[in-house]
């Protein structure tokens, strides 16, 4: 089970029977539940008219319980659940107390269940539960799960960006620095997660500078022996998350499965409109920043500068 952020299509979550707990959304005063009572597309129509920014709240620990039950009812034994990054909503925590509730209510159950906190964002989550359930389709264990997610959870590698940085710093999705940062930028800030919680780790000129960045970065960066699934994300413009899965295919030699899937309304209230991401696993724990980033962009023209100034003298 996981939360509403986790932003899987529905074709996913009914074929892996995963059990969505939805966050709440409060739109002029109405209290809404994610993928239940409104959908992405019908929310991004309203979201740049909208005079009171919208707002968002964990699911209740209710929610949680009342997909354990059902899920017993099913015939299920062993639940593993993958939440947000607790260090962005406390979406985790009410997992862990409806865990709780149900031992107190059942102490001698023989269920298993495990609550995993993803240190991740939107589909980082998404990608853990997506590559928990191929996982388990070929014949992992429970126990073989929970390490796994355990053990890779911090090298799910983000990369966001977005139009409008106003929505993140409102709602706290940033850290101080980054939003103090991201205030005086006049460019397109990327994020990455650090600490769970987002932070900006370089900058780009452009739609185009973006979307080299996350190629030159994946080339650099990605596990190729574990990322076999990569999501793109997008909120309201599909076709930036076609473009970038053309320059994967025509620039990189990964040739696994790649999903494109549609940001929801709880991760869309903080990132608003035009935002594109990007999730694998990297491989170890590499450094990342804005001032690493600008160092690195710095060596490479001084390196091309080289290059071309040596070619010309031997001309």
């Amino acid at each position: 089970m996981a939360d509403s952020t986790c932003d899987l299509t529905d074709e996913i979550i009914e074929k892996y029977n995963i059990g969505i707990a939805p966050l709440t959304i409060r739109i002029k005063g109405e209290e809404l539940r994610d993928k239940v009572d409104i959908r992405a597309d019908e929310f991004y129509e309203m979201l740049g008219n909208l005079e009171e920014h919208p707002t968002t709240s964990m699911p209740n620990p209710t929610e949680y319980l009342k997909i354990i039950y059902e899920a017993i009812e099913k015939g299920y034994t062993e639940i593993l659940c993958i939440c947000m990054s607790s260090g962005t909503s406390g979406s985790y925590q009410s997992a862990k107390i409806a865990t709780e509730t149900f031992f107190d209510e059942h102490p001698d159950s023989s269920i298993k269940i495990h609550v995993v906190d993803s240190r991740s964002m939107s589909q980082g989550s998404g990608w853990l539960i997506v590559k928990s359930a191929m996982l388990r389709e070929k014949g992992f264990s429970f126990e073989e799960l929970v390490h796994f997610n355990e053990t890779y959870k911090r090298n799910v590698k983000h990369f966001l960006c977005v139009d409008d940085l106003n929505h993140l710093i409102r709602s706290g999705r940033l850290t101080n620095a980054s939003a103090l940062i991201g205030r005086i930028l006049k460019i397109k800030p990327i994020m990455s997660m650090r600490n769970g919680k987002g932070a900006i780790v370089a900058k780009e000129r452009g739609l185009n500078g973006v979307l080299n960045h996350y190629v030159k970065e994946f080339i650099q960066r990605n596990d190729w022996e574990v990322t076999d699934i990569i999501i793109i994300g997008y909120t309201s413009e599909r076709m930036i998350a076609e473009k970038l899965l053309n320059k994967l295919r025509e620039e990189t030699a990964y040739r696994g499965e790649v999903f494109i899937m549609q940001m929801g309304v709880a991760v869309g209230t903080h990132v608003g409109l035009g935002a594109v991401s990007m999730f694998f696993i990297e491989e170890g724990h590499k450094r990342d920043g804005l001032l690493i980033n600008e160092i690195h962009a710095i060596t490479e023209k001084k390196n091309e500068f080289m290059k071309r100034a040596k070619q010309t003298i031997n001309h």
